[in-house]
């Protein structure tokens, strides 16, 4: 074994060490590591398995390729967000523009590339190290007795999947049986004994693998290790593109048999914006001592909600919520079987409009456009740019103009917003510009250094003044028409801004900041007249505990339109509405209002144990 130790060899085995050793970093930065055991012990049988087919380290390192690239991420997403590389990240990589994201590492992008292109070195010199050396070929007969035990394994494995996997047998009972009842259980026993003829299973088909057969592969685990398990994470992506590309296809036949209270020739408008990384504290409306919201502060029609969360602090994932009937806890998983609020507005008569101020992602669906196709009109003014003018949000008035001279009696329309989405200096124009020292006009600010913190606060809050001039003005075009008109606005999620001496900013964090978010609804005075009793329920309920899967069910309430298997107890403008549990991502699924909030960051953390992630 002395061999082991010559410095090639030990390169390229310390190289690999430390790659299977990335899942218990998490241990670095105080957070536990399930199942370390299994973990370990999964990364082995892995290194056994590749080395045994390969027979050389050098035939097989090329397939390390993506590990050695993800490390600095992976490292980067533990560090600042308690968790590993997943298929939203991955997601949210694939989605971001080079625009975007040359925004927002400004000057870092020199030190990304630094960092990336020293991973390449290592993973270059390692496998020089590796072709090399001849020390660590595998070509003794324990390396057949491995594969036909990894054979047999896989053999085993795809006939599970195949045929499916006994369950293991009921326990018999215990205790005397009267004489009766064992002539019950026999009589049981032969009725179920014999299968009906039209129950038989194929001639062809093979029984399934027996129960104590069954490998004990999780591949949950699996895909937590490293490096072999990035393979499943990419998989579980590339499921998703699929899913998502197939989405519309596989929904096509959903129908929420909606239907309008009302006769269909009668004028209303219906109006949903959709703000971007707006945080509850930051509005004067709420309390915040600079006056962030003159504007709103005017109108007579407001309803503030002061209590509104959102599930998960990621526009991907938070919109969904907002827009369809998919639950808070489902949110991380790969899109939804159900169609948006846009399909139940279409089928109760309304023509519907989605104008987005976010970018396209052309061939790519994601989460959010799915369900954007739905709209009779699409139209999304941002193609690509974050740095000019056409990046503010004025751009979408010009189509919602359009939309609301459009002939037709009733009309939806969503306005998704870039609202604050950093960076926040490049949301408003300079006469916006109010709060100095500020960011305004500084070229790819270094947003990771915290002597920034006063500048990038002040500009934020600049850009939170820049969205009331935005949605007062939409709600000046809602009066123009003199229509009955509602509208709902709510926030995807919040920001943390290096709050008190908390050194985090942005989202992603499981903090306070970004779950709690503003939200208001607003209603015209021929609205009123129309609909008092649900404005005297919006007043009512005005200060109620709210989630974002409320605004599903509130703004089909608000325009009056009936479907089977309605909600009403979930929205707000009814009188059968009903708080119900508010759960946020944050260390698995926690129950918000039995929380407790912690540290200098006001991280949520659950008070028992939270429910896990699916």
């Amino acid at each position: 074994m002395r061999f082991l130790l010559r410095p090639r060899n030990l390169y390229v085995l310390l190289s690999y060490c430390v790659l299977s050793c990335i899942p218990f970093v998490p241990r670095l930065f105080g957070l536990p590591v399930a199942h370390p055991g299994q973990l370990a012990g999964i990364a082995l049988a892995c290194w056994i398995g590749a080395w045994a087919v390969f027979k050389r380290p050098a035939w097989f390192h090329w397939l390390l390729l993506p590990a050695f690239l993800a490390l600095p991420m992976e490292l980067y997403l533990y560090a600042f967000y308690g968790q590993g590389i997943s298929t939203h990240h991955l997601g949210i990589v694939f989605e971001t523009s080079p625009a975007e994201a040359l925004e927002f590492l400004g000057s870092k992008v020199w030190l990304m590339i630094a960092v990336f292109a020293g991973m390449l070195a290592w993973f270059i010199s390692s496998w020089i190290a590796a072709w090399r050396t001849r020390d660590l070929d595998w070509d003794d007969v324990s390396r057949w007795v491995v594969l036909g035990v990894l054979g047999l394994g896989v053999a085993v494995f795809f006939y599970g999947c195949s045929f499916g996997i006994a369950p293991p047998p009921l326990p018999a009972a215990a205790g005397p049986t009267s004489s009766a009842s064992a002539s019950a259980k026999n009589s049981v026993a032969e009725i179920t004994a014999a299968p009906r003829p039209g129950s038989l299973p194929p001639a062809h088909r093979l029984p399934p693998l027996a129960h104590w057969a069954r490998l004990p592969l999780d591949l949950q685990a699996f895909a937590q290790s490293w490096p072999f398990g990035l393979m499943a994470r990419g998989i579980d992506f590339y499921k998703e593109r699929v899913y998502l590309a197939d989405l519309n296809r596989r929904s096509a036949s959903f129908h929420f048999g909606a239907r309008a209270a009302r006769p269909a020739d009668e004028p209303q408008v219906v109006v949903m914006v959709i703000g971007e990384s707006s945080r509850y504290d930051r509005w004067s409306l709420n309390g915040y001592a600079r006056e962030t919201n003159p504007q709103l502060a005017q109108e007579t029609n407001m309803v503030v909600l002061p209590d509104v969360i959102t599930s998960v602090s990621a526009t991907r994932l938070s919109v969904p919520v907002i827009i369809s009937r998919k639950p808070a806890i489902e949110s991380l998983k790969d899109g939804f079987s159900e169609k948006s609020f846009l399909t139940a507005f279409k089928e109760a008569g309304f023509k519907t409009f989605w104008l987005s101020n976010q970018i396209s992602f052309g061939k790519f669906d994601t989460p959010v456009s799915v369900f954007a196709k739905e709209a009779d009109v699409v139209d999304f003014l941002n193609l690509g740019g974050f740095t000019d003018n056409s990046s503010y949000d004025e751009v979408l008035f010009g189509p919602l103009k359009h939309a609301l001279a459009d002939p037709a009696p009733k009309k939806l329309l969503v306005l998704h917003t870039l609202g604050s989405h950093w960076n926040y200096s490049h949301r408003y124009p300079q006469q916006f510009d109010k709060w100095q020292p500020s960011l305004f006009g500084v070229d790819k600010p270094v947003y990771t250094d915290i002597r920034l913190k006063e500048k990038l606060n002040n500009s934020y809050d600049s850009s939170i003044l820049y969205t009331d001039w935005f949605l007062a003005h939409i709600i000046d075009a809602l009066k123009e028409t003199t229509q009955p008109a509602s509208m709902l606005y709510v926030a995807d999620h919040g920001q943390t801004l290096y709050d008190n001496s908390c050194r985090q900013v942005f989202h992603g964090h499981n903090t306070q900041y970004e779950f709690h978010i503003p939200a208001f609804a607003w209603y015209s005075d021929a609205y009123q007249e129309r609909y008092p009793d649900k404005v005297g329920q919006l007043l009512r309920h005005r200060k109620a505990k709210l989630a974002t899967e409320n605004m599903f069910h509130t703004l089909l309430d608000l325009a009056d339109i009936r479907y089977p298997g309605e909600r009403l107890e979930w929205s707000f403008a009814n009188p059968a509405f009903k708080q119900h549990k508010r759960y946020v991502d944050s260390y698995g699924w926690t129950d918000y209002d039995n929380a407790t909030i912690k540290g200098e960051c006001h991280e949520v953390i659950a008070k028992g144990k939270p429910l896990p992630r699916n």
